[in-house]
């Protein structure tokens, strides 16, 4: 299975820190943000990633390179001249380097959900990893046994539920309400680490802990 790493956003939230840096590259305990995630990839057994970049993200291949270092291949799926699509845009436009089906996980998330690059769709679209509401999130984003939670950001998703939607910038949120209206997504609960690293307060709280 492919993995995808959403990295192409401005972060206007975590600006100034992001004026000079691209999100991913901020550093969590020391460490890029997106070197955690690569890490967590290659031990739970993924071979391919594909990283989207847009703002400042020439610095992101700088700082990667071809992903060998960590027993992965990275393959880098360029926005920058197009300006960042989004996530679904990002993930339409990287389609052919995913495959049937993929993970995909955005960038500015920290958690400790393990990875399962086996994970089975069976008839299902999507399958979402869904946490407690935080702070920031308290009315959640979709509802699930009753109770509505908070989209995690990690998700497996199946080809067939982009491959017929032109490629633009484009939001994942409504494709996902729409699917989730046709029952064709599955949810998961994490109930253990996770934060979005969406503003310098969250990423000091992190380094913190």
């Amino acid at each position: 299975m492919t993995a995808m790493i959403l990295a192409a956003g401005r972060g206007e939230r975590m600006r100034p820190l992001t004026d000079e840096k691209p999100k991913p590259l901020l550093e969590v305990r020391k460490k890029p943000l997106i070197v955690w995630h690569l890490e967590k990839l290659a031990e739970c057994g993924f071979k391919k990633v594909v990283i989207n970049i847009a703002h400042l993200g020439f610095m992101i291949p700088k700082v990667l390179g071809n992903g060998s270092k960590w027993g992965l291949e990275i393959i880098y799926s360029d926005e920058q001249k197009s300006g960042a699509l989004e996530s679904a845009g990002g993930i339409i436009k990287a389609l052919p380097e995913l495959s049937e089906k993929f993970l995909v996980i955005n960038g500015d998330v920290w958690s400790d959900y393990k990875f399962n690059n086996s994970f089975e769709l069976n008839d299902k679209l999507a399958h979402l990893i869904l946490v407690d509401n935080p702070e920031h999130n308290e009315d959640g984003d979709f509802e699930y046994m009753g109770y509505k939670y908070t989209f995690s950001g990690i998700g497996y998703y199946s080809k067939k539920m982009f491959q017929h939607i032109a490629g633009k910038k484009l939001a994942l949120a409504p494709i996902l309400k729409e699917n989730i209206e046709k029952n064709k997504i599955s949810f998961e609960i994490h109930k253990g680490i996770w934060m979005d690293i969406g503003t310098p307060q969250r990423l000091e709280k992190v380094n913190n802990v």
